[in-house]
């Protein structure tokens, strides 16, 4: 039988891990995902529902941060045209993409497309500052696409924003800025099914606590990512090795010796 409840410990260490997750191009999924898995956690073993329950937190706790870092600065236009796609695309592929992806294998290959993609878009010189709604568009269409479990949001996001001649600094300013709605909007939607639930208190406070986590450390990445933007294709390197982990850990459990 599953475990029915997260456990404190390991939703705070999941909580840490999400804000550089989520906003470097690595892939939230394949962190906050994989990582029980790998090491055996208990989180693993929490029904579906129950792990939506602690990424809804995590994802909350970056959008709170999010909303206060870029209070004053937002772009609506930009916004909307920037969550469009991937508001529809979650209403219509949503069911199919939690039940058919998200498999060790799949989430490596996500890793793996993702990279090749950055590394190719990082080659497109910088020659643009401002922002449109049909850059909005092409950014909705790469947040739509991130759905996709390992492919992630920022990597696509940036991906696109350099594809189309901005430079790396403002890549990530894009990619951070579009991401509030798309967070804030999944944090509302899965959050209304939490409380439909009616978790135990001691969720709710595991949950809390993971939130606080994922705030924090969102904080911090938003502070370190001050400094130069470093090429793409060093993300694209790391993710690339992360997806071989990833495939050889499933590899090995599936042998018959393991």
């Amino acid at each position: 039988m599953p475990a029915a409840e997260p456990r404190l410990i390991e939703t705070v260490a999941l909580g840490l891990l999400q804000g550089p997750a989520e906003l470097l191009p690595v892939s939230s999924s394949a962190h906050v995902g994989l990582l029980p898995w790998a090491l055996r956690w208990h989180h693993a073993s929490l029904d579906g529902a129950a792990r939506k329950e602690v990424e809804v937190a995590l994802h909350a706790g970056t959008a709170a941060v999010l909303a206060v870092a870029t209070r004053g600065r937002l772009r609506w236009r930009l916004l909307a045209a920037a969550t469009a796609p991937p508001a529809l695309a979650g209403l219509v592929f949503e069911r199919a993409i939690e039940s058919r992806l998200g498999t060790p294998p799949s989430v490596a290959l996500g890793l793996a497309a993702g990279a090749l993609a950055m590394a190719v878009a990082d080659r497109v010189p910088a020659s643009r500052t401002v922002a449109t709604a049909s850059d909005g568009l092409a950014l909705g269409a790469a947040q739509a696409l991130a759905l996709v479990p390992g492919v992630s949001r920022s990597g696509a996001t940036r991906a696109a924003a350099r594809a189309r001649g901005f430079g790396r600094a403002d890549a990530a300013e894009l990619s951070r800025e579009v991401a509030l709605p798309v967070l804030g909007g999944a944090s509302a939607l899965k959050g209304a099914r939490l409380l439909a639930r009616r978790p135990p208190l001691t969720t709710v406070g595991v949950l809390g606590a993971g939130a606080a986590a994922a705030a924090a450390s969102t904080w911090a990445a938003l502070r370190a990512e001050r400094g130069a933007e470093p090429p793409l294709a060093a993300f694209a390197a790391y993710r690339v090795a992360l997806a071989a982990c990833i495939v050889g850990v499933w590899r090995a459990r599936r042998s018959p010796a393991a």
